[in-house]
C-alpha cells in the first residue's frame, strides 16, 4: 500500500503514454482500440481508489497513506489524504469512465482526444493529493493545457476564443498564487503543505500610503490565492469565462469542467485560505458572503433568460457555486460540511445535466432550446432522466442537491440572516429556470417536424446515466456517507481556525491610519 497513491494517480497518465508510444494509425479499428484502452485505464483507475478509501481512517484528522521522497532539483514529492481531499479523488475517478464512455461516438482525432483526457485525469487527480506547494502548483496549472486542447480542439465554431479566453482567465489569476507561494517560502523556509497549515504567517497591521492594512502579510497572501481559486470556481464577478467555455466544449469537455476543475477552487480556501490565513479569512469572509449572494441571485436570473441550454446549466453552475463559498466563509461546521458535500453533489448533478444536453445535441446537433418540445412523446427514458436531474439541481428534497444548499444555509444563518434570506432565494429562482427549461424542451406538442424521428436513449446512454442516478439519490437519502467522512476534518479545520482568531484582536479591513 505504500504507492497507492502513486499508482491512482499516475495510472491514467501511464495509459496515455501508451496511448502515444504503442498505438498508431486513425482507422476505426485504432479509435476502437484507444477508447477501451482508455475506458480500462479510468475503470481500473477507479477501482484502485476504492482501496483508499478502504485504507482511509476518517477519525484520523491527520494526512494518511503519505509518500514522500527527493525530486528534482532538490524538491520534495509528497501525497497524501485527509478526509477533505479524499472524496475528491473518488469524485474524479468515478466520473472519468463515464466521461470517456460519453464520447464513445468521437470520430475526429480520437487517439489525441483519449491522451488529453487521460492526463487532465492525472493532473486532478494530483491537485488533490498533492502535500508540497510547488507539486501542487505543477498540477493545478498544468490541468489549463489538456482542457485547453479539448475545447479548442473538439469544441464548437467559436471554440479558439472560448479555449483562449479560459487559459488567461485561470492563468492569469494563478500568477499571483505562484509569488505568493514563493513569499510563504521564504517566510516558512519550507514547501510542506502540513508544515506550512502549523505556521503563523505574521498578521499585524501593515501601514501602507498612510492605511492600515489589517491581517498583515496573511493579508496578501490571502488576496493572493483569493485571485487563483475565486477564477476557477468561478465567483461573480470573474465567472464571465465559464458559460463560454461550456458552450464551446464538447460533451466531455463540459462534464469534466463543471463537475471535477470547478471544485480546485473550493479545495483551494480549505486547503490553504481558511487554515493558513485565519485572520485574513476572518476580515475577508463579509465580502465574500456577498459575493456568494450576488453569485446566487444575479448568475439565476441570467439563466432564465438564455436561449442556450448550455450556456444556461453554466450559470446554473456559478449560482451553486455561490453556495459552496457562502458555506466554506461561514466557517462553521454546517456550512463547511455543506460547501463540501454541494461540492460532491454538483459533480454529479451538472454532469448528469450536461450529459443530458449531449445525447440530444448529438441526434439534432443544436442546443437551442426553442428547437425542441414534445419529446417525452419520442424519449420518455431520456424525459425521467432529465426530470431526475433537474429536480435534483433544484435541491428536491431525497435528492443530493438538497442535503448540500440546506446545510449550507443553514451554516450562515448563524453569521448573518440577511445573507441567508437573500441566498434562499436562490432555491426559488433555481426552480424557475430549471423547470421552465424542462417544460420548454421536454412537455409541450411534437409539432417540429425533425423531432418526430429522434430516438430514445441506447443502452451505452442509459449505462452512462445508472451511476450517476445511483448515487444522487444515495446521497439524497444517506448523507452520512460523506460527512461522517468529512466530518472530522472539517472539526480539526475550524478548531485550528477558531484558535487562531482567539489569540488575535480582530481589526477592520482597511482602517485610516490617523
Amino acid at each position: 500500500m505504500d504507492f497507492l497513491l502513486s499508482i491512482v494517480t499516475f495510472l491514467p497518465l501511464t495509459a496515455a503514454l501508451i496511448l502515444v508510444a504503442g498505438l498508431r494509425g486513425d482507422d476505426a479499428a485504432a479509435q476502437v482500440n484507444a477508447k477501451r484502452l482508455a475506458l480500462a485505464a479510468t475503470v481500473s483507475t477507479f477501482f484502485i481508489s476504492l482501496f483508499v478509501l478502504l485504507e482511509f481512517d476518517p477519525g484520523d484528522t491527520g494526512f494518511q497513506l503519505v509518500e514522500e521522497r527527493e525530486w528534482l532539483l532538490g524538491l520534495t514529492y509528497k501525497i497524501g489524504v485527509d478526509g477533505i481531499s479524499i472524496l475528491f479523488v473518488l469524485l474524479t475517478t468515478f466520473l472519468m469512465p463515464l466521461v470517456i464512455a460519453a464520447c464513445w461516438d468521437v470520430t475526429h482525432r480520437v487517439k489525441e482526444y483519449m491522451i488529453a483526457l487521460l492526463v487532465l485525469e492525472t493532473l486532478m487527480i494530483g491537485v488533490f493529493v498533492a502535500l508540497d506547494l510547488v507539486l501542487f502548483y505543477l498540477f493545478f496549472e498544468a490541468g489549463l493545457i489538456p482542457m485547453f486542447l479539448i475545447i479548442g480542439i473538439w469544441g464548437g465554431k467559436n471554440r479558439i476564443y472560448a479555449s483562449f479566453k479560459f487559459f488567461l482567465y485561470t492563468f492569469l489569476g494563478s500568477v499571483l498564487m505562484l509569488v505568493a507561494m514563493v513569499a510563504m517560502y521564504v517566510d516558512a523556509g519550507t514547501t510542506d503543505i502540513p508544515t506550512l497549515l502549523n505556521h503563523r504567517f505574521d498578521a499585524e497591521p501593515i501601514n501602507l500610503f498612510g492605511w492600515q492594512i489589517a491581517g498583515g502579510s496573511q493579508m496578501f497572501l490571502w488576496l493572493a490565492f483569493f485571485a487563483s481559486f475565486a477564477v476557477k470556481m468561478p465567483m461573480w464577478p470573474v465567472h464571465t469565462w465559464l458559460p463560454d467555455a461550456h458552450v464551446q466544449a464538447p460533451t466531455a469537455g463540459s462534464v469534466v469542467l463543471a463537475a471535477i476543475l470547478l471544485k480546485m477552487g473550493g479545495y483551494g480556501f480549505l486547503r490553504f485560505s481558511l487554515p493558513m490565513f485565519p485572520i485574513a479569512s476572518d476580515i475577508m469572509a463579509p465580502m465574500v458572503l456577498w459575493f456568494s449572494v450576488i453569485a446566487i441571485v444575479y448568475t439565476s436570473l441570467v439563466a432564465m433568460v438564455q436561449e442556450d441550454m448550455k450556456k444556461l446549466i453554466a450559470y446554473s453552475s456559478v449560482a451553486h457555486m455561490g453556495f459552496v463559498t457562502m458555506g466554506i466563509f461561514a466557517a462553521n461546521q454546517q456550512g463547511v460540511d455543506g460547501a463540501i458535500f454541494q461540492m460532491i453533489s454538483h459533480g454529479f448533478i451538472s454532469g448528469a445535466l450536461f450529459l443530458c444536453v449531449g445525447v440530444i445535441y448529438d441526434r439534432m446537433h443544436t442546443r437551442d432550446i426553442d428547437a425542441y418540445g414534445g419529446l417525452v412523446t419520442r424519449m420518455p427514458a431520456y424525459a425521467a432522466v432529465f426530470m431526475l436531474f433537474t429536480l435534483a439541481n433544484v435541491g428536491l428534497p431525497g435528492t443530493s442537491g438538497f442535503v448540500g444548499e440546506f446545510l449550507t444555509l443553514i451554516g450562515v444563518f448563524q453569521v448573518s440572516t440577511w445573507i441567508g434570506v437573500l441566498a434562499a432565494t436562490g432555491v426559488i429562482l433555481s426552480a424557475g429556470y430549471a423547470l421552465w427549461l424542462y417544460r420548454r424542451v421536454v412537455f409541450g406538442d411534437l409539432i417540429k417536424e425533425s423531432l418526430k424521428s429522434i430516438t430514445d436513449m441506447t443502452m451505452r446512454e442509459r449505462a452512462i446515466f445508472a451511476p450517476l442516478i445511483v448515487m444522487t439519490l444515495l446521497l439524497g437519502v444517506y448523507p452520512s456517507l460523506v460527512i461522517e467522512v468529512v466530518g472530522p476534518s472539517v472539526k480539526a479545520l475550524l478548531t485550528q481556525y477558531d484558535t487562531a482568531l482567539a489569540a488575535h484582536p480582530p481589526h477592520d479591513a482597511v482602517a485610516a491610519s490617523h
